[in-house]
């Protein structure tokens, strides 16, 4: 889009420049002078000419020669263009090299040289260019010259447009472009500017004349935001500065310069807010301003106003966020807009339809939550053409959007490319089937539902098609695809498809990436794939096919990159060598295959074999035949032998997974050269010795699972040096010896600790340094130490996990190692996998530490299992264990712990485990909540206990209840006849003598007389 609005531009110099120049060039035949031929043949000689370009320069007119042109009445050489016209080749060689001849500057008339797209081979740009004091245009681009860059070519004090892009110059200083006062264009992108000073910008600021300046990508840096105190270059047209490393605030100055049309400054680490009167720059055509990541601006201020001639709108990778106003609509120019990747919201205004020249509409990877309009505004003003006629690129892909597709996608007439994927659009697809011009559609990973809709196969101009992961059902036909021969990519996966095609159905394309995972394809291999020659990425995966692949499959899997037909009912023998393409990813897992382990033709990338019948050893030359393999899998079949040592030639493997076979033998060292490694998987084998102490070279490593072993001896000192580790599963063995200090400090990404079923003794370290702990097991040893061990340290455990991150390692395309581990919780053994990192536990159990309850440990509000049974613990429950309130499996069994079972355990509601028994814990068994789900098993070995659902009643306590229930019973019987006395005895005390008194006066006055006096005596005394 830049070249188009920098070429009239360009046009406009090179017109002023060239009429006159070379307008001879093989005109009107008139005759040069002979010092300017001689100096022609001279410069000639210089240069090696493979393709004789230069034939024409004999005879005694060099105004006749190719590319020279000479002045209309004096013959004086004016012009010598001599750029490469076929630079890539296409006509044969045609770059010329060799030396420039000095006798140039006896052309004392030369304006004009052009020597572009050669090839000079890192030849000095010649010092005595600066002799040529009437040059006006010189070209040096992509010519191949090198070295240091004179300081002469300041004194070319006419020159106007100079273009030395792309060149190995060495530069340290740009003082002598102050002295090219004429210059209106300079072009020196791609020219290392690495070592020239800060000063650079005020140096260019001298160049009153500049119209076109640009520098990218040459590794400029320092502050350009600071306006100059005189800003002479007021007629600049265009700037580009992209690709450098400026880490500066936006230039603000820029808008103070109206003569600018196109500004492009993306990828220069600029930061802070763009402008909002770069909107009002009456003529400015383009901007580019992607690739910032930290520039940012709201859209309701952005496109408030202005931008009416703006064409070319490039705001990608940047912190734009807010709404996208209605206001859009009023860009009338508008052809190609660009906000990928920012944090744009809201929805798509439907003013976007009054958007009548735009092209090119890219919002993907932003946090759209709304749904597509309707309908669209401002059609009218496009009339008689339908809406967003010129339309040929929607991206609104990788957001949030919701509904169904509306109406007016399906009058797009000249989109070649609908991008709609990784949203949460629902309903039908419809209406498509008049997208005539419609090369790519993307509808990936949404909801949308129903068939998919026959009339796609109409769509004849249709290369890619990406429906996958989707709620799609239904059939797909052989009508699908009646009419799509251009079709390369076909993606179908992840929904509940059904191909119903004829056996002898021979597809009308040729596809290059097909991907029909989980769809069903029918019970045996699909005959019609023997029709696809260019196939190069094949997922079959989950396809409900069934037995052996057929052999003509191997006639076209040479050219397989990528082969994944895992997680069907495959069966029968690979052939070996397998083939496929150099460098695959390969992918046979969870079938029923069988046989030894093939070795591909060539190196490849991925091998996963797992989950199948393979037998026999492991190639020992299996190092040598895939030395740059960075997965291997060979999980869960019945391998035996011994691992190879040529392991340790496969030096760039990130993931090892031969667990769940019969492998003998020692873990070889050389693994200690695969430096790359980041998941090693062992666990459920027959190895034996020790450790190897070569692991502890492994400073990548993440995951290691050496479980289920006869492995003996005691913990590598270099392990401590695998800092990065965040799984660690020893448990299983026959390792002993102490558990290192190092173990609680030299971890501080470990999620998973797994010692248990091993002879380790002594204490537990302090766990100083685990703050990422999630599963502590080291249950099953001899290990004798106090329990308090420093719980509170354990800060990943505090609350629980609610990040949903699931534990994958060696990530390569689509194949991984998925994290696993076996926990002992609820009395049973559970393997989790995409759900571990929720899981939270401590496993001590079987073991013999002592002391008191850890009060500590109910700060772990996080904990799911906790299981300190068959210890020797004393003390009490403590009545804060209710604080554990995700807490659904607790075994404090066989240990000596006393008291009574804190009730505040009732409120723990999703507790649905628990194991008290056998301790010393007395007194009446809660009720309530879970407890009453709790059975007898869960307290026996307690004498002390009493209450449900224990047979033991707590007889004590209830003849007490009894009684006090009787006695209560008596005293309110008692309470009750003294407050009716009192009644009954107040009302007598009362009324009667009122009675008396209201008959015979006399004794009112007298008993009224006593009563002061009594009174008055109680006061005196």
């Amino acid at each position: 889009m830049e070249t188009r609005l920098v070429l009239p531009l360009a046009i406009g110099v090179l017109l002023l420049l060239t009429t006159e120049l070379i307008s001879n060039i093989n005109g009107k035949s008139i005759e040069c002078s002979k010092p300017d031929r001689e100096a022609l043949i001279a410069f000639r000689n210089g240069l090696n000419d493979p393709e004789n370009r230069l034939e024409s320069w004999k005879g005694p007119n060099c105004c006749q020669w190719r590319g020279v042109g000479c002045e209309n009445t004096t013959g004086a050489v004016t012009a010598i263009d001599l750029h490469n016209p076929y630079p890539l080749g296409e006509q044969g060689f045609w770059n010329l090299s060799g030396e420039i001849s000095p006798s140039l500057t006896k052309l004392k008339s030369l304006k004009y040289l052009d020597l572009s797209y050669n090839t000079f081979n890192d030849i000095p740009v010649p010092d005595f260019f600066g002799s040529l004091k009437k040059l006006q245009y010189l070209n040096l681009s992509n010519s191949g010259f090198g070295d240091m860059l004179p300081p002469s070519l300041g004194n070319m004090s006419s020159l106007q447009y100079l273009d030395m892009e792309n060149l190995n110059l060495i530069v340290d200083s740009l003082e002598w472009v102050g002295g090219l006062v004429s210059l209106k264009h300079l072009a020196m992108n791609s020219v290392d500017l690495s070592s020239v000073k800060s000063d650079w910008f005020k140096i260019l600021n001298k160049l009153r004349y500049l119209t076109e300046l640009h520098m990218s990508y040459c590794g400029l840096s320092g502050s350009i935001s600071s306006s100059p105190m005189t800003l002479n270059f007021t007629l600049l047209s265009v700037i580009d500065l992209s690709g450098n490393h400026f880490h500066s605030q936006f230039p603000n100055w820029l808008v103070n310069i109206s003569s600018l049309t196109l500004i492009t400054m993306s990828e220069c680490d600029l930061y802070g807010r763009i402008p909002l009167g770069l909107g009002d720059l009456p003529i400015l055509h383009m901007l580019d301003l992607s690739g910032n990541e930290n520039l940012s601006a709201s859209c309701s201020q952005l496109f408030r106003r202005g931008w009416s001639r703006m064409e070319v709108l490039i705001l990608a990778e940047n912190k734009i966020h807010g709404k996208l106003p209605s206001s859009m609509g009023n860009m009338s120019s508008l052809a190609y807009f660009d906000l990928y990747e920012n944090n744009v919201e809201g929805g798509i205004p439907s003013s976007i339809g009054s958007l009548c020249k735009l092209t090119f509409f890219r919002l993907s990877g932003n946090n759209l939550n709304g749904t597509l309009p309707e309908s669209l505004e401002g059609t009218e003003n496009c009339n008689p053409a339908p809406p967003l006629f010129n339309l040929e690129h929607l991206d609104l892909a990788n957001n949030k959007l919701v509904g169904g597709l509306p109406k007016w996608l399906g009058q797009l007439q000249n989109i070649a490319k609908l991008s709609l994927g990784y949203n949460s659009l629902q309903g039908p697809i419809l209406g498509l089937d008049s997208l005539k011009n419609l090369s790519s559609l993307g509808l990936q990973a949404n909801a949308l539902n129903g068939t998919l809709p026959e009339s796609i196969g109409q769509l004849s101009e249709l290369s890619v098609l990406d429906v996958s992961n989707n709620q799609l059902t239904g059939t797909i036909s052989e009508t699908h695809f009646s009419n799509l021969s251009k079709l390369r990519i076909l993606h179908l996966s992840s929904n509940s498809l059904r191909l119903n095609v004829s056996a002898d159905w021979v597809p009308p394309f040729q596809v290059r990436n097909l991907d029909m995972g989980s769809c069903y394809l029918g019970l045996l291999f699909p005959r019609w794939l023997k029709s696809q020659h260019e196939v190069q990425y094949l997922d079959f995966s989950n396809a409900s096919i069934s037995g052996p692949i057929p052999s003509w499959f191997w006639e076209i899997s040479p050219n397989l990159s990528l082969l994944n037909v895992s997680h069907n009912q495959l069966d029968g023998r690979l052939p070996n060598p397998l083939k496929v393409a150099p460098f695959a990813d390969v992918d046979f897992s969870s079938n029923l295959l069988e046989g030894p382990i093939p070795l591909p033709s060539f190196e490849i990338v991925s091998l996963e074999l797992s989950n199948n019948r393979f037998f026999g050893p492991i190639p020992k030359n299996i190092g040598k035949a895939m030395p740059n393999l960075v997965f291997l899998s060979f999980a869960d079949n019945q391998i035996t032998g011994e691992i190879p040592d040529t392991i340790g030639e496969m030096q760039i493997l990130q993931v090892i997974n031969l667990s769940g076979n019969n492998l003998t033998g020692e873990i070889p060292s050389t693994i200690g050269n695969c430096s790359l490694l980041k998941a090693i998987d062992f666990e459920n084998n027959y190895l034996v010795g020790p450790v190897p102490d070569s692991l502890g070279q492994l400073y990548q490593l993440q995951t290691l699972h050496l479980s289920e072993n006869r492995l003996t001896g005691e913990l590598p000192q270099s392990f401590q040096n695998m800092s990065s580790l965040e799984t660690l599963n020893l448990g299983g063995n026959s390792l002993k010896g102490s558990i290192p200090p190092w173990i609680g400090t030299s971890f501080p990404s470990l999620r998973i600790l797994s010692l248990r079923s091993n002879e380790f003794s002594g204490a537990i370290p302090a766990l100083l340094n685990l703050g990422s702990l999630q599963v502590l097991d080291l249950a099953n040893n001899k290990l004798n130490g106090s329990i308090s061990i420093g719980f509170r340290n354990l800060k990943a455990m505090v609350q629980p996990q609610i990040t949903n991150r699931y534990l994958f390692y060696g990530k390569y395309t689509s194949i991984y190692y998925k994290e696993n581990y076996v926990l002992n919780t609820k009395g049973t053994l559970l393997r989790y996998t995409k759900t571990l990192f929720l899981v939270i536990s401590v496993d001590l159990s079987g073991n013999k530490l002592y002391g008191d309850f850890p009060h500590d440990i109910t700060e772990l509000a996080g904990l799911i299992a906790l299981n300190l049974s068959r210890n020797h613990i004393t003390g009490q429950i403590p009545d804060n264990i209710s604080n554990l309130i995700e807490l659904s499996s607790l075994d404090l069994s066989n240990n000596r712990l006393s008291g009574p079972i804190p009730p505040s355990l009732t409120r723990l509601t999703a507790l649905s485990y628990l194991n008290l028994s056998n301790n010393n814990l007395s007194g009446k068994i809660p009720v309530g909540y879970q407890f009453e789900t709790f059975n007898a098993s869960s307290f026996s070995g307690n004498p002390g206990l009493c209450g449900t659902p224990i047979p033991v009643m707590c007889q004590d306590t209830e003849s007490s209840d009894e009684g006090r229930a009787e006695d209560e019973s008596k005293n309110q019987v008692i309470d009750n006849w003294f407050y009716l006395s009192l009644g009954v005895g107040f009302a007598a005390g009362i009324l009667v003598p009122s009675c008396i008194f209201a008959v015979k006066r006399s004794w009112s006055t007298a008993y009224f007389k006593l009563l002061d006096k009594v009174v008055g005596k109680v006061f005196q005394s």
